[in-house]
């Protein structure tokens, strides 16, 4: 019987300009419960996934992160939560896929560093 060398995700790291600007939009905009940081990273916990925010070590690793797509019980409660406190978002929610009795919707924004995420939720109709 093989089993699977990969566990899980355990963390994603999200390159980033300035620091201390992206630290305030994970924790105050986003509300992640930042764990620790120092003058060049810093770690938040977002339910089991460690997020790290770090500046690049060398230029070649200074480029966009990954789409990281944050899920939310109900989207469209989240999105105006988050406008009122002046996130960038780049298009509203909306239904991407419709399965059986499941639609996922998703919303698009941008962090102060230029990355574009999501929120996503999974909705039973």
């Amino acid at each position: 019987m093989e089993t699977n060398m990969i566990q899980k995700v355990g963390q994603i790291g999200v390159p980033v300009k300035e620091l201390d600007k992206a630290i305030h939009f994970y924790k105050d905009k986003l509300g992640l419960s930042l764990l620790f940081n120092s003058d060049s990273m810093a770690f938040f916990e977002c339910n089991g996934l460690r997020l790290l925010l770090s500046l690049p070590e060398k230029e070649e690793y200074a480029h966009s992160s990954s789409v990281i797509y944050f899920q939310v019980e109900n989207i469209k409660e989240t999105y105006e939560n988050l406008i009122g406190k002046e996130v960038t978002f780049i298009d509203e929610p909306h239904i991407v896929a419709k399965m059986g009795q499941m639609e996922t919707w998703m919303t698009f924004f941008k962090d102060t560093e230029g990355n574009t995420h999501a929120l996503m939720s999974e909705v039973q109709v």
